[in-house]
C-alpha cells in the first residue's frame, strides 16, 4: 500500500479585486491530493484581511515583509501540532514572508516551494519595466526597482519587497528542499540569473478536465486575463486595429477580463462591430468563451512563466495564439497545437490571427493530445508525489548520518 503523505501547504492568497491564478493552482492541486488520500492542512493568509485591520495594524504591514517574526512563531506551532512529513510554500507575500521557511528549517521538515513568478531573482518578480525586459538588479543590490517603483508604481511601496530581496535570498535557498519551476523556460531563466540549478525541478501545472469542448469551427478569437501592460493587451488592440484596416477576418475578437487597462479597452471596443468586451468571466463562463473559440490569445509581452489559459484551451480542443517567448513558445508547438508571432511585434500578431482563422481543425485536435499526454490531474499528481517524496527520503536518509 502507498504511504499516505502528511503535507501542510502555505500559501497567501491574493486580493479578491486581483483575481490569481496562482490561488487556483493551490486550490487544485489541495483538492488532487485530498481525493488522492493524503492528509493535507493548510497555513494560510489572506490580502483581503489587510482592510480590516486597523490603521496601526495596516501600518505595520510593509514592516513584516523582509521577515515575520509573528508568522514564523505560528508556523512554528503549526509544525509541532501537525508534524508534516512535507510543507508546500507557495507565495509568502505580504504577510507570511520567507520566516515561515526558516521555521521549517529549524524544524528539519523539508520544504518544496512553487516558484511562480521571478520573485527569487527579481523584486517585482516580472523581470519586466516599462515595456521590455529587465534584469537590473539581478546579482546586485534592488536599488533600480525602488528607483522606478517596480511595484504599484510606487518607490515607497516597492522598498518591503527590495528589503526582502536583499535579505532573503540565502534564507530561501539554503531552507528549501526543492523548487518546483512551472516550465522549463522558468527554469532557465532563473539558472541565466544566478539561482542554484541543481535545487531547481520543472513541474508543469495541471488543469482539470472539461466537458465543454469546441466541436465547431468556433465563434470568436478570444483573449482572457489580466488587463495588463505586460500581458500585451495594448499590442493585441493595435494588431486588431490592423485586422480591421485590412478588412477583418470573418470573426470578432472577445475580451474577457479585469484589470488596469480595463476603462481603456473599454474605450477601444465600444462602438466596434468587430469586438466585444465583456469583462471578467467566472470559471463556468471562461470554459463556455474558449470552447467557442477559433482560438485563444495570448500576446504577452513578459516571459511567462507558464501560461494557464493555453492549457485550458488545449483541454478543449482551442489552439493558441502565443508570444514566441518564455514558456509560452515551449506549450505551443508552432503550426501544431497553435501559431507563435513574433514578440512585441503587432503586425506578426495580426498575421498570426489571419492564419490561425484559415487553420485546419487538426490543430486544435493537437492541442487536446498534448493535453492528455501532460497537463492532466493524474499527470499532475503523479508528477507532485513524486517530488514529496524525493525530498523526504532525501531528509530522512540526511537525518539518519552520524
Amino acid at each position: 500500500m502507498t504511504e499516505t503523505l502528511r503535507i501542510l501547504v502555505v500559501h497567501n492568497r491574493y486580493r479578491s479585486e486581483q483575481p490569481s491564478g496562482e490561488d487556483n493552482v493551490v486550490d487544485q492541486e489541495v483538492a488532487l491530493l485530498r481525493e488522492a488520500g493524503h492528509q493535507v492542512d493548510l497555513f494560510e493568509r489572506r490580502s483581503d484581511d489587510i482592510a480590516d485591520m486597523s490603521l496601526p495594524r495596516k501600518a505595520l504591514v510593509p514592516l513584516g515583509v523582509p521577515y515575520n517574526a509573528a508568522a514564523r512563531a505560528a508556523m512554528a506551532t503549526r509544525l509541532r501540532r501537525d508534524r508534516p512529513d512535507v510543507v508546500h510554500v507557495h507565495n509568502t507575500f505580504p504577510l507570511l514572508s520567507a520566516s515561515v521557511v526558516d521555521a521549517c528549517r529549524s524544524a528539519r521538515v523539508p520544504v518544496v516551494a512553487t516558484l511562480h513568478n521571478y520573485t527569487q531573482v527579481c523584486p517585482s518578480g516580472t523581470l519586466y519595466r516599462d515595456g521590455t525586459a529587465c534584469t537590473s538588479c539581478v546579482g546586485r543590490l534592488p536599488i533600480p526597482a525602488v528607483r522606478h517603483g517596480c511595484y504599484r508604481g510606487s518607490s515607497a511601496a516597492t522598498v518591503p519587497l527590495a528589503l526582502s530581496f536583499m535579505a532573503n535570498r540565502r534564507r530561501w535557498w539554503s531552507s528549501v528542499s526543492r523548487f518546483l519551476c512551472i516550465s522549463e523556460a522558468q527554469r532557465q531563466t532563473l539558472i541565466a540569473n544566478g539561482m542554484p540549478a541543481d535545487q531547481l525541478a520543472v513541474k508543469y501545472n495541471f488543469v482539470s478536465d472539461t466537458d465543454v469542448r469546441r466541436t465547431a469551427p468556433g465563434e470568436h478569437l478570444l483573449y482572457l486575463g489580466r488587463l495588463t501592460e505586460e500581458k500585451g493587451v495594448r499590442l493585441l488592440m493595435a494588431a486588431w486595429d490592423e485586422v480591421a484596416a485590412s478588412g477583418g477576418l470573418g470573426v470578432p475578437l472577445v475580451i474577457a477580463g479585469a484589470g488596469p487597462l480595463a476603462d481603456e479597452v473599454s474605450r477601444w471596443a465600444s462602438g466596434r462591430h468587430d469586438t466585444r468586451f465583456v469583462g471578467r468571466l467566472d470559471a463556468t463562463g471562461s470554459r463556455a468563451a474558449i470552447a467557442r473559440s477559433v482560438a485563444v490569445v495570448v500576446p504577452s509581452q513578459w516571459m511567462e512563466t507558464f501560461g494557464l489559459v493555453v492549457v485550458e484551451a488545449m483541454a478543449a480542443g482551442v489552439p493558441a495564439v502565443a508570444a514566441g517567448h518564455g514558456s509560452l513558445a515551449e506549450l505551443v508547438t508552432d503550426g501544431v497545437t497553435g501559431l507563435l508571432h513574433t514578440p512585441g511585434d503587432a503586425s506578426s500578431l495580426a498575421d498570426a490571427l489571419g492564419r490561425v482563422v484559415r487553420a485546419p481543425s487538426s490543430i486544435g485536435n493537437a492541442a487536446r493530445e498534448r493535453y492528455e499526454h501532460e497537463f492532466t490531474r493524474s499527470v499532475g499528481l503523479t508528477n507532485l508525489v513524486a517530488h514529496y517524496r524525493s525530498v523526504i527520503e532525501r531528509a530522512r536518509r540526511a537525518q539518519t548520518v552520524p
